[in-house]
């Protein structure tokens, strides 16, 4: 997989310095977060539905990545999940997701992590471009990272993506929403895909997800849904490991739908989901 051109930073500002200081950020909320953990995690809130939860660690872990975001990088912008956005003047955006999987976080289940991203553009996925990004699973102390042209790590040792035989022999990540009716609908589609690949994994962090895709852990993914903070660190740490991220119907990447892999296996896998209408581009009432 070819990088794309790094756009132009501002000045004294380099991949290598972001990608440093996202694995910065992601370890030190991860330590807040592992460290705070109480015996039995309270809800304290919901957002998209009432089993999407937010807990008073994601927005603990939030206000440290941002504390330490103002004092590093004032001009910088920033996306968050659980908090306000603040505008910026530098062009550069921190994407920024506390706790990716807090329902496993809230479970005690071990796929949550903290997820750290920098992009330069709109901080959008279909216009920006991701400079940095760090995934770290706080449970394990797995850390992945990737800069943008400089390759992608777990734990400073390069990683690449495997290369299964075919689509059959693949190992497939994904995950659901938390509405109704694009649950059923997903279920749908999962029944066209797992005859025709060798069996799917749903672990419950998007952001794991694309690094364990990175690694050689999973084949191929897919999940339609996926916000901005979900994707954009696990994005770059799977497109410098070798990957395709794209979208489909020659789409790229957004909450519509995210499919990622080696490229001749996505385009395969896509077409699966084309047909299935897996990013509901036919059936807008499922949202």
């Amino acid at each position: 997989m070819i990088s794309p051109a790094l756009p132009e930073l501002p000045d004294g500002v380099t991949v290598t310095a972001l990608r440093d200081l996202a694995v910065r950020l992601a370890t030190a909320a991860g330590a807040l977060v592992r460290e705070g953990r109480p015996e039995r995690v309270v809800v304290a809130a919901t957002k998209s539905s009432d089993v999407d939860p937010v807990t008073v660690m994601d927005r603990a872990s939030e206000d440290l990545l941002r504390e330490m975001i103002a004092a590093e990088r004032p001009d910088d912008a920033i996306l968050g999940e659980e908090g306000d956005d603040v505008a910026g003047t530098s062009g550069l955006t921190w994407v920024l997701d506390p706790i990716d999987g807090t329902v496993n976080y809230l479970y005690g289940v071990a796929s949550w992590a903290v997820s750290v991203a920098v992009v330069a553009g709109p901080p959008e996925p279909a216009s920006w471009t991701v400079l940095a990004g760090c995934v770290h699973s706080v449970a394990d102390g797995r850390t992945w990272s990737a800069g943008l042209g400089e390759g992608a790590t777990r734990d400073d040792v390069p990683v690449r993506v495997g290369t299964p035989t075919s689509l059959g022999a693949s190992l497939v990540g994904t995950g659901f929403g938390y509405d109704a009716a694009r649950r059923a609908h997903q279920a749908q589609v999962l029944a066209q895909v797992l005859p025709k690949i060798r069996d799917i994994r749903r672990l419950g962090s998007a952001a794991i997800d694309l690094c364990l895709l990175a690694d050689g852990s999973l084949d191929l993914y897919y999940e339609r849904g996926l916000n901005p903070w979900d994707m954009a660190a696990g994005a770059v740490v799977a497109t410098e490991a070798g990957a395709v991220v794209t979208g489909l119907r020659g789409e790229p990447a957004t909450t519509a739908m995210t499919v990622a892999g080696p490229a001749e296996l996505v385009a395969q896998l896509a077409e699966i989901l084309e047909a299935a209408d897996a990013d509901g581009a036919s059936s807008p009432e499922i949202g």
